[in-house]
């Protein structure tokens, strides 16, 4: 029997890609999970997957409500993993000197205050529960490790290594009520998030040495799955404060691409 089984958790972006796929792997081995999306569709889809062990409602992660109604959900919360997130580019991230207003606002609106908000109501269950508990957040190797060619987005990066530091400094804070607090970083996984590049040849070139495990390949979202399940289960009760990179080599590979 897993270490996991009879757990409750909520994933804030529960219902596709990387936070889907977890879900799964988490309901499979006996976890009771509420899980939230934008759009009532993709809920509706999720549960459909995920079976009589999930729940789940449409809500804008970026608001407090979204994470204080799916944590309400539990009579004991035992863990928060917040995938919610993306890309800023259709609001205007990008390059600092092309970065709009109102690309800011939105990128770190999604991809950090979202986070910030869930790991507050989380936070706040555990303080009340008195049991301590566990938050994994989702970051990006673009938080530390940048790629100015095909991947320039300056909010979006500032958001993801915001969520690490974050992250850090919860953990220290909350260690003595033994509340957990780790982060997965991911490369480039395929997800609706990464259809640009996906479809894009000379970025999938590079991402073919920049990424070179198993034979140098976009990441899929089962990928991820391990460390997740690691780092909220009971199994990881001595590690907090720590990143994660699940990047296929990413942070170790320079990346051929042709001088511009």
């Amino acid at each position: 029997m897993s270490s996991l089984s009879g757990q409750n958790i909520v994933i804030m972006g529960g219902t596709t890609g990387l936070g889907l796929s977890a879900a799964k792997k988490l309901v499979a081995v006996g976890v009771n999970v509420v899980v939230t999306s934008r759009t009532q569709a993709n809920v509706d889809a999720a549960l459909a997957e995920l079976g009589p062990n999930a729940r789940g409602f449409a809500a804008d992660a970026s608001t407090p409500e979204a994470a204080e109604r799916a944590v309400a959900m539990f009579d004991r919360l035992d863990a928060l993993y917040h995938v919610a997130g993306g890309s800023g580019r259709a609001k205007g991230d990008g390059p600092l000197h092309e970065l709009t207003d109102e690309g800011l606002d939105y990128t770190l609106d999604l991809n950090l205050k979202s986070v910030v908000l869930s790991n507050r109501a989380a936070i706040r269950q555990f303080l009340k529960q008195g049991t301590g508990g566990v938050i994994l957040n989702m970051a990006s190797v673009l938080g530390y490790s940048p790629s100015p060619k095909f991947f320039a987005s300056h909010a979006y990066a500032a958001a993801k290594a915001g969520i690490i530091g974050f992250s850090k400094s919860i953990a220290s804070y909350y260690a003595p009520q033994n509340i957990r607090v780790n982060v997965i970083a991911p490369a480039l996984v395929e997800t609706p998030m990464s259809k640009r590049a996906a479809t894009n040849d000379e970025i999938m070139s590079f991402i073919a040495t920049k990424q070179p495990l198993d034979g140098g390949r976009i990441g899929i979202p089962e990928d991820c799955d391990g460390a997740a399940l690691l780092l909220l289960s009971p199994d990881s009760r001595f590690i907090t404060g720590q990143v994660l990179a699940v990047d296929g080599g990413w942070t170790v590979s320079e990346g051929q691409i042709e001088p511009s």
